[in-house]
C-alpha cells in the first residue's frame, strides 16, 4: 500500500518509465528496418559497430558520472538524446535510403537503450529507500511494461498511415516527457525536506565502471565464468534468430513500411506475453520448480523450435520462435539470471555484473554475427544453420541447470555462515 506522501512521486516515476520505454519501442522497429536496408548479409558489421561503440562510450560515461550529480547527468543525457533524435529526423528527411544513416541509427539506438534504462534504475535506486522500493518498484515497473506495449502500437500506426521519419518526432516528444518527469521527481524530493524517512534522495555517484577490475573478478570465479558461458550462448541464439529473420524478411517483404509494421507486431506480442508471464507465472514457476529447472526450460523450448525451422523454414515460424525466445527471457530467464547474482559478493554484483551485462553481452552478439556470416559464406543454408544451433541449445540448457544447482549450494553456504556469525 502506497503512503500518501509517496503518491505523487510514484506517479511521476511511473510516467517517466512509461515515456522512456514508449519512446524506445517506437524507434526499435525503425532500427530493425535500418538493419534490413543496410543488407541482411552485412548485419555482422552492425553488431560489431555496436560493440565497439559501447566499449568507447561506457568508460566515458563512467567518468562523467563521477563528476556530476544524478540530476545534472539526467538533464544533460536526455537533452543530448532528444537532440540526437531530432538530428536523425532531419537526416531521414534528406535521404531515408542512405546506408551510412542506416548504420549510424542502428548503432546509436542500440547504445542508447543500454544507457537509458541503466540511468532510469540508477535514479530510482537513488530516490527510493530499500523499504520504499519494495512497495513502489512493482508499480513503477508496470509503467515501463505499458510503455513497451504502447510504443509498438504507435510505431505500427505511424508506419501504416504516415512517413516513417515521423516516428522520430513522436519518440522525441516521449523523451521530452521523460525529461520533464525527472525534473518533477527532483522538485518533489527537494520539497520533501527529508520529512519521510522511507524515501531519501541522495545525489551521489551513480556508477563506477572499471573494465579491468570487472574482468579480473570474473576470471577468478568459476561461478561467474559459468554465468558468462550461459549469457554467451543466450546472445548467440538471439543473434542467430535475428539474422535468420533478417534474411527471410529481406526476401519476403519488400516495402519498408510493411517491415516496420511486422517488427512492431512482433514487439507488441512479445511484450504482451511477457507481461502476462511476469504477472501470473514467473514467481510461481521459480518457487515450484526451482531455479535450475527454470533456467533449463526456455532453452529446451527454443531447441524444439529450431528443429521445426530446420524442417520447414518460414517467416511465421521464425517470428513465433523469436517471440517465445524474447518473452521467455523477459518472463523467466532474466529474473532467474538476476537471482544467480544474489549469492555473489557486493563487488561481484556491481562491478563484475556491469562488465558481464555490457562487454560480454555485446561481444557475444558481435562474435556470433561473424560466425553466422562465415557459415552462410561457406554455403550453409538457413535451415542447416538452425540445425547446427540445436547442440548449442542443449549445452545452454545444461549450463542453466548446473548454474541453478550451484546457486542453491552457495545460498545454503551463505545461510550457514550467517547463522554461525549470529551465534
Amino acid at each position: 500500500m502506497l503512503k500518501q506522501s509517496e503518491q505523487k512521486l510514484v506517479l511521476w516515476s511511473f510516467i517517466y518509465f512509461f515515456c522512456l520505454l514508449s519512446g524506445y519501442f517506437i524507434l526499435r522497429p525503425l532500427r530493425d528496418e535500418m538493419g534490413i536496408i543496410n543488407g541482411a548479409d552485412k548485419m555482422q558489421w552492425l553488431f560489431t559497430g555496436t560493440f565497439i561503440a559501447m566499449l568507447l562510450v561506457v568508460p566515458l560515461f563512467g567518468y562523467i558520472t563521477r563528476k556530476n550529480t544524478i540530476g545534472k547527468i539526467l538533464t544533460i543525457s536526455y537533452i543530448f538524446f532528444i537532440l540526437n533524435v531530432l538530428l536523425f529526423y532531419f537526416l531521414f528527411k534528406l535521404n531515408r535510403e542512405s546506408k551510412v544513416l542506416a548504420i549510424s541509427f542502428f548503432i546509436w539506438l542500440s547504445v542508447f537503450n543500454l544507457f537509458a534504462v541503466s540511468l532510469f534504475w540508477s535514479f530510482m535506486v537513488d530516490v527510493y529507500s530499500s523499504e520504499a522500493s519494495k512497495r513502489t518498484f512493482g508499480i513503477i515497473a508496470s509503467g515501463g511494461s505499458i510503455g513497451a506495449l504502447t510504443g509498438p502500437l504507435i510505431s505500427s500506426f505511424i508506419a501504416s498511415n504516415s512517413s516513417i521519419e515521423n516516428l522520430l518526432l513522436i519518440a522525441a516528444i516521449f523523451l521530452l516527457m521523460a525529461l520533464i518527469s525527472t525534473r518533477k521527481i527532483i522538485v518533489i524530493k527537494d520539497e520533501d525536506n527529508s520529512q519521510n524517512d522511507n524515501i531519501i534522495f541522495n545525489p551521489k555517484i551513480i556508477l563506477e565502471y572499471n573494465f579491468w577490475y570487472g574482468l579480473q573478478k570474473v576470471l577468478n570465479s568459476k561461478y561467474l565464468l559459468g554465468i558468462i558461458f550461459f549469457i554467451l550462448i543466450y546472445t548467440s541464439i538471439s543473434t542467430i534468430l535475428y539474422f535468420e529473420q533478417a534474411h527471410v524478411l529481406e526476401n519476403s517483404i519488400k516495402k519498408s513500411s510493411h517491415r516496420i509494421v511486422y517488427f512492431s507486431r512482433v514487439d507488441f506480442l512479445t511484450n504482451a506475453i511477457a507481461i502476462i508471464g511476469q504477472m501470473l507465472f514467473t514467481n510461481r514457476i521459480i518457487k515450484k520448480f526451482g531455479l535450475a529447472i527454470t533456467l533449463a526450460s526456455i532453452p529446451i523450448l527454443i531447441g524444439l523450435g529450431f528443429v521445426v525451422i530446420s524442417l520447414k523454414l518460414s517467416l511465421m515460424m521464425i517470428a513465433i520462435l523469436i517471440i517465445v525466445h524474447r518473452a521467455g527471457n523477459f518472463s523467466l530467464l532474466r529474473p532467474a539470471r538476476e537471482i544467480l547474482f544474489t549469492v555473489c559478493t557486493k563487488e561481484e554484483k556491481y562491478r563484475s555484473k556491469n562488465f558481464i551485462d555490457t562487454v560480454i553481452y555485446r561481444g557475444g552478439d558481435a562474435l556470433t554475427g561473424w560466425a553466422f556470416t562465415l557459415l552462410v559464406s561457406l554455403g550453409f543454408g538457413l535451415s542447416v544453420i538452425a540445425l547446427i544451433a540445436i547442440p548449442l541449445v542443449i549445452v545452454w540448457s545444461l549450463t542453466g541447470y548446473r548454474l541453478g544447482k550451484k546457486q542453491l549450494i552457495k545460498e545454503k553456504e551463505l545461510y550457514l555462515n550467517y547463522n554461525s556469525h549470529e551465534k
